[in-house]
């Protein structure tokens, strides 16, 4: 099958982006690991012993670092809506837990404990027109803090994907109300051409 245009072009920006060849180096499975280590270096999300819960996790490369930095005594739990491969430490969930079984899944997975920290590195499939893209990605931003007032404990924290844009302002503010700090980070292998930022909430509060 001829490729199109915009993959040609994809594929060009994979072949030349240094992060995509230092993950391909250092053993992670895309580039998003260093977004994700920025915001640890800055922000200092993760610690020994914690509880995690990975949304939109496939292909799995938070879930290595969140893995890593909890340590034998934490626990990570990946979920995403495509498969992804075992990984040492993790375990591995596939379904929508916007749907009640899946869900239900999960909650048991997770057993009875509170969650110290929620990433969510979700997107929706990206069409090309803001109107339709940018209310999609809100409401999985909108799903992920839900989720995370459900299961976190007193304290603990929520880095989330989001896009610039309609609703990003409305968003903050429900952040703000169940956090005692949320601060934006751009990380510099975020490529400077998207809109996505990720937001870094802390001190979770009911």
């Amino acid at each position: 099958m001829a490729k199109t245009a915009s993959s040609r072009k994809w594929l060009d920006r994979q072949h030349s982006d240094p992060y995509v060849k230092r993950a391909q180096r250092e053993g992670y499975r895309s580039r998003a690991a260093y977004k994700l280590l920025e915001i640890q270096e800055k922000d200092r999300i993760f610690r020994p012993g914690m509880r995690v819960l990975d949304l939109g996790a496939a292909p799995g490369s938070w879930s290595q670092i969140a893995a890593r930095l909890v340590g034998a005594r934490g626990s990570v739990v990946a979920l995403d809506l495509l498969p992804m491969d075992p990984l040492a430490g993790v375990v591995v969930m596939q379904g929508d837990f916007r749907e009640p079984e899946i869900l239900d899944r999960l909650c048991a997975t997770l057993g009875g404990e509170s969650l110290d920290l929620v990433l969510s590195d979700m997107a929706p499939n990206i069409t090309g027109m803001t109107v339709v893209d940018q209310p999609r990605s809100m409401y999985l931003v909108e799903l992920a803090l839900d989720l995370a007032r459900s299961r976190l404990q007193p304290g603990g924290a929520l880095v989330v994907k989001v896009f610039q844009g309609t609703g990003f302002d409305d968003i903050l503010t429900e952040l703000r109300r169940s956090f005692a700090k949320v601060v934006s980070r751009k990380p510099k292998s975020s490529r400077s051409q998207s809109r996505e930022l990720y937001l870094v909430a802390k001190g979770f509060h009911r």
